[in-house]
Parts: C-alpha cells; sequence; structure tokens
C-alpha cells in the first residue's frame, strides 16, 4: 500500500474533525448562547462539513479496501467523522497501526 493513501486519509480526517468541532462549537453559540450571527457561519460550517465528510469517506473506504479490513472496523472508521473528536482518536489509532505497512514507492530508475 502507498503511503499516499494513508497520507489523504489522514488529511481528511484532521480536516472533517475540526468542522466537526467548529460546526458543534457554533450551533452551541447559535442555540445556548443566541449570539449574532452564529446562524450564518452554523450554516457555512455545516456545509463544508457535509461536501467533505463525503470527501473523508471515499478517502477512508480506499484506505480500508487496500488494507483488508473487517466490515466493522471499516463502518468505525467511515463513522468517526461524524462523532466529534472521534476523527481524531481514529485517525491516531489507525495510522500506528498501519505505519509498518505503507512503503514509500520510488520510481525505479532504469540503468543505460
Amino acid at each position: 500500500m502507498k503511503k499516499s493513501v494513508l497520507t489523504r486519509y489522514r488529511v481528511m480526517a484532521y480536516v472533517t474533525g475540526v468542522l466537526l468541532v467548529l460546526l458543534c462549537l457554533s450551533m452551541i453559540a447559535k442555540y445556548a448562547m443566541g449570539v449574532d450571527g452564529a446562524a450564518d457561519f452554523t450554516r457555512v460550517v455545516a456545509i463544508a462539513h457535509g461536501w467533505l465528510y463525503v470527501v473523508y469517506l471515499i478517502f477512508a473506504f480506499d484506505l480500508g479496501s487496500k488494507a483488508k479490513w473487517p466490515v466493522g472496523k471499516q463502518l468505525w472508521v467511515l463513522l468517526a467523522g461524524t462523532i466529534p473528536t472521534a476523527a481524531f482518536f481514529v485517525e491516531r489509532r489507525i495510522s500506528h497501526e498501519l505505519e509498518s505497512k505503507v512503503a514509500d514507492v520510488a520510481p525505479a530508475v532504469a540503468e543505460a
């Protein structure tokens, strides 16, 4: 498995996790604190998280299929983007687990 597959997953896990935490905070500001302007911020963050979560799903599924994970583990990784802060913990665990399996594939140099 290429290292780029793991790197793509890691980037999207962090992006998804940060956006989900921002979404939770903005919803608290909107509904619990009544902050002016929180509704617009919540809408923007919700849309961004929704679209980027789809990208996260694609990259996580690609990683899971190449790592040959069982279905239960694959589902847990896919759902981690919907639970605030879970994406950070799952990403760290998956990264440590797959570090030994990834290989930097350098292009072969032809001898002249």
